[in-house]
Order: structure tokens, then C-alpha cells, then sequence
């Protein structure tokens, strides 16, 4: 028979590179799986399945800064980890990846939509200048989102002199069509007028760049600011979370000999 050998907390941290203290705070919000004590001076019992589990909520906890299904997913995978359920994470690592790819493809559809009405490929029908209320009815969003994305200076609109009300021509109603499908593809306002700001200006070519890259001095709030960069770095975590999965459940069933000591 072979005897288990057991990492203490210090040791842990270091094969896992984080500081003592976050093993102990993983611990603490059940991340990790429960730990034994040493009946003789209760000191924590890590085994390679709390090593491997570290490993695990560290890559997942790198989608914690989004919201909606992709962040709920990434710790549904650190509770089945922890819960000793690898399969069952591996599941829903493969389904975070799928999350993943589709925001990216949405995203680079919007990209690629924005490019096609830049060249002049995607007119708009409208006949004549509607009101916002018709527009508002037409594009299927309200006036307030349409009087937000004016103050926030994504478009001018122009005015009726003789009563002041917007008049919205067949140019306004392609760009709200453009700063629709790129906000419902969660760009930031900040990169959209980073890019309808360069159009405005002349500048029509290195467009998907000038939507992923903020200016000089530029403040940087929100992932959704460079938002193609973030997800395609996003798809190799995911990549990296469900192979890290799988080496978990190898290392399980092999029971591998680094972490047991001969008799």
C-alpha cells in the first residue's frame, strides 16, 4: 500500500502561485473541496484533488468580471469541481465555450455589418424624414435610447426649423442601425463613438482596429471597450479551462505517483 501524502497551505499556494491567504479564503467560500485535519496538530490536509481544484477556480474566476450565463457558468463549473463532479464541470466548461464563440461571432458580425454600411452596401429604404416616435417604432427601440445615444454624441440629428422636432433621413436611420446592432453586441459607447467619430472624419479604412483599440489617453472602464480582443482572449481561457478539466479527471484516475509516498 501506498500512503497518501498531504500538502500543507504554504505548500499548496506555491504549486498553485497564489498567496497562502487565498488558499484559506477559497476555502473559507467553498471553492474548494472540504479539507481534512492532521488529528495530531490540526493543520489542513490538502491532496492533489485541492491542488487540482485550485487550478480549476483560478481559470473559471477569470470570467467573473462578465454578467449574464457566461459568468453564472464559470462558477457553476467551480461548485461541480468542488463538489467532486469533473464530468459534470466538463460539461459546462464546453458549454462556457460555446457562450464564448457565440458572443464572439455576434460581435464580429456587428463589425462586419458596420463595415458593409460604411461601403455603402446597406441603404436604407426610408423615403422620407420620419419623426422619433416612427423611429423609435421602426427600429424597435425606445426615444429615451434614442435621446441617450444623441447626448451621448453618436449621431446628430436634424431639426425641422419651423417647429424644432428631429427629422430623422435615410443617413440618421443607418446609423442608428449600426449603433444598434453594435451596442446589442455589448461594445461600449466609448468604442462606438471612438469609430463613428473617425468616420465622421474622413477616415473609413482600419475599422474593426479603431472599434478594439482605445486612443491615447483614452480611459479604459469596461472590457466592452475593446471588445473583440477581450473575447477572442476569452475563447483561449475557455480553451484552457476545459483542457484544465481534463487533466483533472486523468490525474483522478491515475492517482499520480508525485503525490504519494511509498510505505
Amino acid at each position: 500500500m501506498k500512503r497518501r501524502r498531504y500538502l500543507r497551505t504554504s505548500e499548496l499556494a506555491k504549486a498553485a502561485g497564489v498567496h497562502p491567504n487565498t488558499v484559506r479564503l477559497y476555502e473559507q467560500s467553498g471553492l474548494l473541496p472540504p479539507v481534512e485535519r492532521d488529528p495530531f496538530n490540526g493543520y489542513r490536509r490538502f491532496t492533489r484533488a485541492h491542488l487540482d481544484q485550485m487550478l480549476l477556480a483560478r481559470k473559471a474566476m477569470r470570467f467573473n468580471f462578465l454578467s449574464g450565463a457566461i459568468r453564472a457558468t464559470a462558477y457553476e463549473i467551480i461548485s461541480q469541481g468542488a463538489a467532486g463532479d469533473l464530468g459534470g464541470a466538463l460539461e459546462l466548461a464546453y458549454h462556457l465555450l460555446a457562450l464564448v464563440q457565440a458572443e464572439r461571432s455576434q460581435a464580429e458580425a456587428a463589425a462586419n455589418y458596420l463595415e458593409r454600411w460604411v461601403a455603402g452596401v446597406l441603404p436604407d429604404p426610408a423615403s422620407r424624414p420620419q419623426r422619433i416616435g416612427e423611429v423609435a417604432q421602426l427600429l424597435d427601440v425606445t426615444i429615451d435610447q434614442l435621446r441617450n445615444w444623441e447626448r451621448n454624441r453618436l449621431l446628430k440629428v436634424p431639426r425641422n426649423p419651423s417647429n424644432g422636432y428631429r427629422l430623422y433621413g435615410p443617413n440618421e436611420i443607418g446609423r442608428l442601425r449600426v449603433i444598434r446592432i453594435l451596442i446589442r453586441s455589448r461594445y461600449s459607447m466609448m468604442s462606438i463613438l471612438r469609430v463613428l467619430s473617425k468616420l465622421d472624419a474622413g477616415e473609413i479604412v482600419e475599422l474593426r482596429a479603431a472599434l478594439d483599440t482605445p486612443e491615447p489617453g483614452e480611459d479604459i472602464l469596461y472590457v466592452t471597450d475593446h471588445w473583440l480582443s477581450t473575447l477572442a482572449r476569452l475563447e483561449d481561457e475557455a480553451h484552457a479551462l476545459v483542457s484544465q478539466i481534463e487533466a483533472n479527471i486523468a490525474a483522478q484516475e491515475s492517482e499520480e505517483q508525485d503525490f504519494f509516498d511509498t510505505p
